[in-house]
C-alpha cells in the first residue's frame, strides 16, 4: 500500500486520482478533530473544507509532511470558525469549547467513564484539547504537534504535561458517580487512547 508521501509525490506530478485516496485514508481522524468541538452539520462542512484547502496547498507541500500539514489546515480553519461565529476575538489558550457552547457533546461514547471524559475535554482551553486529542487519538509526538501548532518543541511538551493536569482536574471536578476517584493522570491517559476508535456522531 502506497505511504502519503507516495500519493502525494503522485498527485503532484498529475494523478489526480491519488487525491480519493488520501481523503478516504485520513478522513475519519479530520472528522473526529471537529466532532467534540463543533456541531454535527458545522463539523461536516469544516472536514469538508479542510480537505478543499489541504489540496488546494498541496503543490507546495512537502510529501513526508503531510499529515502535519493536514492538521495545521484544520487548526486554523476551526481558530476561524471560532472567531467569526462567536464575532470577537475568541483566544483558544483560555477559552474552552464549553464556555462557547454549554449543550452537551454530540459526541456519543460507550460507558459513564468515557463520557466523562469526553465532556471534560470540552472543559479545558481549546488549544489544550487540540493538544491532547492529537497527542492521544493520533499519536502525534511532540515533535509533529510543534509542527502543526507552529510552536518549539520544548513548547509542546509544556503544553501536553499541562493539558494532561488540566484535563485530570476537570475529570474529578465533574465525577459526580466517583468513576475517577483516585484515578491519576496516567489513568486518564489509558482512558482517552481507548476512546480513539470510540465516539461516533449522534
Amino acid at each position: 500500500m502506497a505511504d502519503d508521501a507516495e500519493l502525494i509525490r503522485a498527485w503532484q506530478e498529475g494523478d489526480r486520482a491519488t487525491g480519493a485516496r488520501l481523503f478516504d485514508r485520513h478522513y475519519a481522524s479530520v472528522a473526529r478533530f471537529f466532532r467534540n468541538k463543533v456541531g454535527p452539520q458545522e463539523s461536516a462542512d469544516l472536514v469538508q473544507s479542510t480537505f478543499l484547502a489541504c489540496f488546494e496547498g498541496l503543490p507546495r507541500v512537502q510529501a513526508s509532511r503531510f499529515r502535519s500539514y493536514l492538521f495545521a489546515v484544520a487548526c486554523n480553519l476551526l481558530r476561524k470558525h471560532f472567531r467569526s461565529k462567536h464575532r470577537a476575538r475568541v483566544e483558544l489558550g483560555t477559552v474552552s469549547v464549553f464556555d462557547l457552547d454549554p449543550s452537551p457533546s454530540a459526541v456519543l461514547a460507550g460507558d459513564q467513564r468515557q463520557r466523562q471524559l469526553l465532556e471534560a475535554l470540552r472543559r479545558i482551553p481549546i488549544e489544550m484539547q487540540v493538544v491532547l486529542e492529537l497527542f492521544y487519538w493520533e499519536s502525534m509526538t511532540a515533535a509533529e504537534l510543534a509542527e502543526v501548532l507552529e510552536i518549539p518543541v520544548g513548547t509542546a511538551k509544556t503544553r501536553i504535561r499541562r493539558a494532561r493536569q488540566l484535563l485530570h482536574e476537570q475529570m474529578q471536578a465533574i465525577d459526580a458517580q466517583g468513576l475517577a476517584s483516585g484515578c491519576t493522570v496516567e489513568d486518564l491517559d489509558a482512558w482517552a487512547q481507548g476512546l480513539r476508535g470510540e465516539p461516533e456522531p449522534s
